[in-house]
C-alpha cells in the first residue's frame, strides 16, 4: 500500500471520529428534574426543558441546574439575647429553584450567600428577643426567618420553602438554672394542684353535710306535720265520737224523760202520791247524810203546788 493510500485511510478515520463525536456532543438529554440554560459564544442563549436536545458543539455549552428542593445547613452560632445570654443557634434552609437563568447568573455561590444571609438574620431575630421567649418562640422565629430570605434571594431565581431552627442551646449553667426553674414550678403546680384538690373536697364534703342537714331537717319538718296532721285527726274524730256519745245520752235521756212523764200521765197520778213522791226526792237529796230537811213555812200552798204538778201530768200528752 502506497503512502497516498495510508495518509487517506487515516484522515478518513479521523473524519469519521470527527462526525462521531461532533454529532455526540452535539447530542444532550435533559431529565425531568433538571433545565439546561444553553450559553452560545458566551452569551445567554435559551433555556432548555427537559427531553432530548441539540446545541451545536464547540458553539453552545448546555450548564444543567437541579430542580429539585434543596437544603442547606446552617451552622452554629453563638448569639447574645436581649438578657445578655449568649446561646448556640443553628438551623437548616429550604429552597427550590425557580429561574435557571438567574440562579446561575445572578449569584456566584449561591450556597454561601444564603448560609450567611440566615446567620446575619437570625443573629438579629434571636438577639431581640429574650432567652425565654427565644426558646418558646421557635415558629415565630421560623416563620420571620423564611420572609426575609425568600425576599432577598427572590432575585437569585430561587424560592425559600421553609426554615427550621434545630438547636438554641444556652451555656451550662444557664441550662442548670432553668432546671431548677422548672423544677421549683412543677413543684409549686404540684402544690397548687394539691391545695385546689383539698379545697375542692372541703368544699364538696360541705355541701354534702349541708345537703344532709337540710334532708334531715326537712325529714324531721315532714315528720312533724305528719305527726300534727294525724293528731289533729284524732282530735276530730275523739270530737265527733264524744258529740256522737253525747248526742245518743240526749237522746236516750229525753226519750227516758218522755217515758216517765208518759207512764205518770198514764198512770193517773193524785197529788197525794205526788206529794209522797216529792218528799222521796227530797231524802234522796239528803243522800241520808243531812239531819235536817226545811219544807215551806205555808203548806198548805206546798200541797197546792204538789196538786197543780199532778194536775200538769195529767193534762199533758208526752
Amino acid at each position: 500500500m502506497s503512502t497516498s493510500n495510508v495518509i487517506t485511510v487515516i484522515l478518513s478515520i479521523a473524519a469519521f471520529l470527527f462526525l462521531f463525536f461532533y454529532v455526540a456532543s452535539s447530542v444532550k438529554i435533559v431529565h425531568p428534574n433538571q433545565r439546561g440554560v444553553v450559553e452560545r459564544l458566551g452569551r445567554y442563549h435559551t433555556t432548555a426543558d427537559p427531553g432530548l436536545r441539540f446545541i451545536i458543539p464547540f458553539v453552545d455549552r448546555l450548564r444543567i441546574v437541579d430542580m429539585r428542593e434543596q437544603v442547606v445547613d446552617v451552622p452554629p452560632q453563638e448569639v447574645i439575647t436581649a438578657d445578655n445570654v449568649v446561646v448556640s443557634v443553628d438551623a437548616v434552609v429550604y429552597y427550590e429553584p425557580v429561574d435557571p437563568q438567574r440562579l446561575l447568573y445572578n449569584i456566584a455561590n449561591f450556597i454561601l450567600a444564603v448560609t450567611k444571609l440566615a446567620q446575619t438574620n437570625l443573629r438579629n431575630l434571636v438577639g431581640d428577643l429574650q432567652l425565654d421567649q427565644a426558646l418558646t418562640s421557635r415558629d415565630s422565629i421560623n416563620t420571620s426567618l423564611r420572609a426575609i430570605l425568600d425576599d432577598a434571594t427572590d432575585t437569585w431565581g430561587v424560592r425559600v420553602k421553609r426554615v427550621e431552627i434545630q438547636r438554641i442551646d444556652p451555656p451550662a449553667d444557664v441550662m442548670m438554672a432553668m432546671h431548677e426553674q422548672m423544677k421549683a414550678e412543677r413543684t409549686r403546680r404540684a402544690v397548687v394542684t394539691q391545695a385546689e384538690g383539698e379545697r375542692q373536697a372541703a368544699i364538696t364534703r360541705a355541701e354534702g353535710e349541708r345537703q344532709a342537714v337540710i334532708l334531715a331537717a326537712e325529714g324531721v319538718r315532714q315528720q312533724q306535720i305528719l305527726e300534727a296532721e294525724g293528731q289533729a285527726a284524732a282530735v276530730r274524730e275523739l270530737a265527733e265520737s264524744e258529740s256522737f256519745r253525747q248526742q245518743t245520752i240526749a237522746e236516750g235521756e229525753a226519750s227516758a224523760i218522755r217515758s216517765v212523764y208518759q207512764a205518770i200521765h198514764d198512770g193517773n197520778p193524785t197529788p197525794d202520791l205526788l206529794a209522797i213522791k216529792h218528799l222521796e226526792t227530797l231524802a234522796k237529796i239528803a243522800d241520808g247524810q243531812a239531819t235536817k230537811i226545811f219544807l215551806p213555812a205555808d203548806s198548805t200552798a206546798t200541797m197546792g203546788s204538789l196538786a197543780g204538778i199532778a194536775e200538769l201530768f195529767k193534762n199533758t200528752d208526752l
